[in-house]
């Protein structure tokens, strides 16, 4: 199994604190069938910025101690990317990192809302050969209230990855329920842990299979091996989502 998103690097962001906290993660992944996993810092412009040299140097300090404790888990680099104007100019200046060197990037939405430019934005990364990977949107508070706003980026071309806990309920019931209804319109590609701990926010990969069946697992699962080398993705044609059925869950 591949993990495409995980705060597993010590010391970058509110993820691992040290390295052993970093090793501590690795064995619960491994414990869980995960072989793969793209550490995934957060980047936000002129708040949480790491230079690509620096987590180059975590992914590879990360890599040799790994080895030293004799823990089978490939540790490759990225970013967690909070949306920004000048996004796409840095991604072709090469001042950021995709997912594994790949064509995907991994895209997170402010929390509170989906800003005017973001339909934009993400469909004028693709014209310059990235493909936009949305990180967790069921936890956006404007795409709770209108999820379509999701249809429309993901009919534009982008993908979704939706996360473990937010599956497992972790996050509440109402996030529950509306990762489930992305899934069933065809709006999820991913999933992925984005551990940052293994107290509150660790991996739950092993708690999905009963509920979600192996057959789901399975796409996103492949897909995830498809993104590893930089393969075109199947999609299927996504759903609307009619407002009317969420006002329950807001």
């Amino acid at each position: 199994m591949i993990d495409i998103h995980c705060h597993i690097l010590a010391a970058l962001d509110d993820g691992a604190r040290c390295m052993n906290d970093s090793i501590e993660m690795a064995k619960k992944a491994v414990s869980q069938g995960v072989h793969t996993i793209i550490a995934t810092p957060h980047h936000r412009a002129g708040i949480c910025e790491h230079e690509k040299e620096e987590i180059l140097a975590g992914v590879s300090a990360l890599t040799a101690r790994l080895k030293q404790e004799n823990i089978p888990l490939n540790i490759l680099p990225g970013q967690e990317i909070r949306l920004y104007g000048e996004l796409k100019d840095d991604l072709v200046r090469g001042r950021l990192l995709s997912l594994s060197n790949t064509k995907y990037v991994l895209i997170e939405l402010p929390y509170h809302h989906v800003p005017r430019y973001a339909e934009k934005l993400l469909f004028d990364i693709q014209l310059n050969g990235f493909i936009p990977v949305i990180a967790h949107p069921e936890r956006n508070m404007e795409i709770m209230e209108n999820p379509n706003l999701l249809y429309r980026l993901v009919k534009n071309g982008a993908y979704v990855q939706v996360t473990c806990s937010s599956l497992a309920g972790r996050f509440g019931r109402n996030i529950k329920k509306l990762a489930r209804r992305f899934i069933e319109a065809d709006l999820v590609h991913f999933f992925a842990s984005d551990a940052h701990n293994l107290t509150t926010r660790s991996f739950l990969f092993d708690e999905l299979e009963n509920e979600y069946g192996p057959d789901l697992l399975s796409m996103f699962i492949e897909n995830a091996g498809l993104l590893l080398k930089n393969r075109d993705i199947p999609k299927k044609p996504p759903l609307p989502l009619k407002r009317k059925k969420l006002l329950g869950l807001l």
